[in-house]
């Protein structure tokens, strides 16, 4: 076996669950349990902190779950999923994760697991592009809520409190009546990830939730802009004015 320990997170909700994962892993003197963590938030804080090798992580979890967790990561550790849901299988393997295990599964396929990430990190791997895949394709619906970091702490963002979302770059501003957030996603994620009844594409800059706009205004030939509510003035493109003729019926 090679000196280098591998080191590893458990995030499991579940105690039985820990201590089974615990028991099979003895066997593995390769292997280095450095943090056990009870949910996301915690598996968030230990994961960018320590900066594992391995996560074995579950996916239903209180507060957040196993992929919107990964959406937080700065460190990105090869993935082990644990989980009672087999509905994200088939689709986990086609986005670089390491392996999934469904519960209950066996000392032997657990460490079977654990050697193919002894391959894959003995080959360096590259799996930096794990997160946007997983969050992409763990919506099978429109999302109804958003989880963001804000310097220490995370926040929970129910899709109907969204207003607007603003184009930052590689970020976008999520803003509510609670105040604005950033997170590192592009508009065109949010663009088909948020019900297009309730929201519209008025603008490469702006995504607007339809309840909010109060008016719609021109200030220019073939130029437009919506008031919202609050007062909030956004420019309306072409292709944006279009979209809230049809979602509209003007």
């Amino acid at each position: 076996m090679s000196e280098v320990k591998i080191r590893t997170i458990l995030v499991e909700d579940e105690e039985l669950a820990r201590n089974l994962l615990k028991s099979y892993l003895k066997e593995r003197d390769d292997l280095e349990i450095i943090a056990e963590c009870e949910n996301g938030f915690e598996g968030v804080k230990a994961i960018n902190e320590l900066k594992p090798d391995l996560v074995f992580l579950d996916i239903q979890m209180p507060k957040i779950t196993g992929f919107e967790m990964l959406e937080l990561l700065d460190h990105h550790p090869e993935i082990i999923f644990t989980t009672a849901y087999d509905q994200y299988a088939l689709k986990a393997f086609e986005f670089n994760a390491a392996d999934y295990l469904l519960k209950p599964f066996s000392k032997d396929r657990l460490l079977a697991a654990v050697d193919k990430v002894t391959e894959r990190l003995a080959k360096k791997v590259e799996s930096d592009d794990m997160v946007d895949k997983i969050s992409n394709f763990s919506r099978e619906e429109f999302l109804d809520r958003v989880v963001v970091k804000d310097r220490h702490k995370i926040h929970i963002i129910p899709v109907d409190q969204i207003r607007y979302v603003e184009s930052l770059d590689d970020y976008v501003l999520i803003y509510t009546n609670e105040g604005r957030f950033m997170k590192q996603k592009t508009m065109k994620y949010f663009e088909t990830a948020l019900d297009p009844r309730n929201f519209a594409r008025i603008h490469r800059s702006y995504i607007v939730r339809i309840d909010q706009i109060a008016q719609l205004q021109q200030y220019e030939k073939e130029s437009y802009i919506v008031i919202l509510h609050d007062k909030t003035k956004l420019k309306v493109s072409k292709t944006g004015y279009k979209n809230l003729k049809e979602m509209l019926n003007f």
